[in-house]
């Protein structure tokens, strides 16, 4: 078994805690990916069923918007790409591409379901940390629209806040 990637596995938050045997297993069901440079590994809108840890390589997060691409985020070695999917069962929310060689694990749904009918707490630990960086993900994603709201604002117009609920004395 390949060292380098189980302990790829074991430093991405995404596996944090979860026992070596198990994240051996989900390697050995999963065979490396490779996608050459300027290559889409899905597009936003496809089915998703599996998510993708960057083994090395860099890849690009684009958004599509009234027919132009737009930069999202960049991505590198052990970045967890497609956990939405195993979640909500939507298409892709964007589209990645590989902006140099790069090699993927993927994880599929049904491996996970394997490790749901093996071991519950470690199905349950992983289902949390995927959990936990979705929830991470929705962070940042509202503190920078926060932040571009504020930036729009600050030429002389106002932003007005209004309570979502009262509470009376």
């Amino acid at each position: 078994m390949d060292e380098q990637r189980i302990n790829l596995l074991m430093q991405t938050p995404v596996f944090g805690a979860i026992r070596k045997d198990i994240i051996i297993q989900l390697i050995e069901q999963a065979p490396p990916i490779k996608i050459r440079h300027g290559d889409y590994l899905f597009h936003e809108g496809d089915k998703g069923t599996s998510i993708y840890i960057i083994e090395n390589g860099r890849m690009s997060v684009i958004k599509d918007w009234e027919g132009q691409q737009y930069l999202l985020k960049q991505l590198t070695q052990g970045d967890c790409i497609g956990e939405m999917a195993l979640f909500d069962f939507f298409p892709r929310s964007a589209s990645i591409i590989s902006t140099e060689d790069t090699e993927l694990i993927e994880i599929t749904a049904s491996d996970l379901f394997k490790i749901y009918h093996q071991d519950l707490e470690q199905f349950t630990l992983l289902q949390m940390n995927l959990g936990r960086e979705v929830t991470r993900r929705l962070r940042n994603a509202d503190e920078q629209l926060f932040e571009e709201r504020m930036r729009a604002n600050i030429g002389g117009g106002q932003m007005n806040f209004h309570p979502y609920l009262k509470l009376s004395s």
